[in-house]
Order: structure tokens, then sequence, then C-alpha cells
């Protein structure tokens, strides 16, 4: 059994990147005692009974659907996690503490700032899960103001069916933070009107398996600069892999 232990926690996760991202980050570093697996379980709950008969665990992951509902289990939170609200990596201290951090808003960050023009103020964010609260704290720091698109309108979100010419016109980066499209359901995608994409937009999936998500794909039609989550997750890794590691 490797020393080092680390793992990605998640719900039908096999699909993930990370467990391969890990393994061959191991080997590159001749890190023999050191492995990370797939925690795939069906609530949360099942996670304290884990880490209970884990001790040796050295850092965790933490990916759809638990980044919000796994705050509870942890004994504290980094200030920007808890400025966000939603954590995706987990550092076991030395004395077996678990204080969870956000590095999804460096990841997204660094990965659509290459991309921004002066045009780009407004973004509009599908979904309204943890993935959502990272991406809006990331584009707030950038100075980007941004909307949430959920199922049913809300008091902080509207509606698909709000979205309308008018709205793309002044939102011109649209972000995907729904698992709409993830492989192998890549026939779906969120249910916006994709003919007012044009050249001045930005569309962003957080999803990178496909490469290119049907969302991806019928915005380039418009001609809308596309970009899928890939670099951004090869980012949160590192700034993972540096915090387990400080």
């Amino acid at each position: 059994m490797a020393k080092h232990q680390f793992g990605l926690v998640g719900k039908n996760i096999s699909y993930s990147f990370s467990k391969d991202y890990f393994a061959e980050k191991f080997q590159k570093l001749n890190l023999v005692d050191y492995s990370y697996e797939n925690l795939d379980f069906q609530n949360i709950e099942e996670f304290h009974k884990y880490i209970e008969q884990n001790p040796i665990i050295s850092g965790l992951n933490v990916t759809i659907p638990y980044k919000e509902t796994i705050i509870p289990y942890l004994d504290k939170l980094s200030k920007k996690a808890s400025e966000i609200g939603a954590v995706n990596t987990i550092k076991i201290t030395k004395s077996g503490k678990l204080k969870g951090y956000n590095t999804d808003y460096l990841g997204f960050k660094k990965s659509i700032e290459p991309l921004l023009n002066s045009n780009h103020k407004k973004a509009l964010i599908l979904g309204t899960g943890g993935a959502s609260k990272a991406i809006v704290y990331a584009l707030n720091q950038l100075g980007i103001s941004c909307l949430l698109v959920s199922r049913n309108a809300l008091s902080n979100a509207i509606g698909y069916n709000q979205i309308n010419k008018k709205t793309f016109k002044e939102f011109q980066i649209i972000v995907n933070c729904t698992p709409l499209g993830t492989s192998p359901l890549t026939d779906i995608c969120p249910e916006i009107p994709y003919q007012y994409f044009s050249k001045n937009h930005i569309a962003f999936d957080l999803i990178y398996n496909p490469q290119e998500t049907l969302f991806l794909k019928k915005a380039k039609e418009q001609g809308a600069i596309i970009k899928n989550g890939l670099e951004m997750l090869s980012l949160q890794a590192e700034k993972s892999w540096d915090i387990w590691n400080k």
C-alpha cells in the first residue's frame, strides 16, 4: 500500500481526468510510494466513514456534486474557499485536521484571461452549483460582473427561458458550469438560443470530455471564441499539488 494516498471525491467519476493526471505526475517524479484513486460516493455521508477508516490519506480533490456539501465535514477552510463557498481541494494536516481550499477559481482565471477583450464586461453563468461559485469569484476578480442562470428563476438567477437576443448583446461571455454534454451523454447541451452567439462572444465550457461539447460546437458555428475546461483542470490540479506539499 502506498505511503502517500490521494484521491478524488465525487459521484459517477469513472471519466475523471485526475487519476491519470496524478499517476503520470508521480511516475515523472519517480514517487513510487504515491497513489491516487477515484473515491466514488453515492452520498456525501460515505466521505466521513472513509476518512475515519483511512487515516493515512494525504490530500483530496472534490468534484461534482460535493463541492458545497463536503464543507460541514471539514475542520477549517482557507479564506478564499470560505469566500467562494465551495471546496475542490482538501489537505490533511499533520495533526489530522481537514482543511478545504478552492483552486478552481485560480485555474479558471488563468485559463480565460488570455481570451478577454475590452468588450468582455459581463458574463452569463449557466448553473448555480459549487463550480459556478468559483467561476463568479474569478470573473469578479477580473472586473467582470456575472448573472447566474438556473432551471428555475431564483432571487439571484434568471431562468433559461428568459435568455434572448438582448441578453446575448449584454453578456458576451457565456460559461457552462453544468454537467450537460459530459461524455457519454455528448448529444445534449444547455437550452439557450445559440443563434445569438457572435465573434464577439467567448463560450467557455468547464467540461473537458469530450474536448468539444455540443455547447462549444454550436457557439463556434456562430463565430464565437471557444475553450474547454482542460487547461483550467490542469492548472487547478497543479495548485492542489502545491497545497498538499507546502
